[in-house]
């Protein structure tokens, strides 16, 4: 199993403000994003739905509680 790195929360909020990450929530439950969104986030939903359309090269973050 491949591991992900983790990274500090001022970095990934750095890179998310920076437009250089996309900022996901690792839940797919939608009354779980609106209580756990962080500023700048996605839901799980719409990250999937825009998955086509990304490119190989996007960072991605995701968090979860």
């Amino acid at each position: 199993m491949i591991k992900s790195p983790r990274i500090q929360v001022e970095e990934a909020y750095n890179k998310v403000q920076a437009g250089k990450a996309l900022l996901v929530c690792g839940y797919n439950d939608e009354e779980t994003f609106k209580t756990m969104k962080l500023e700048g986030a996605i839901s799980f939903n719409d990250f999937e739905s825009k998955l086509p359309t990304l490119s190989k090269d996007q960072e991605i973050i995701f968090y979860c509680a």
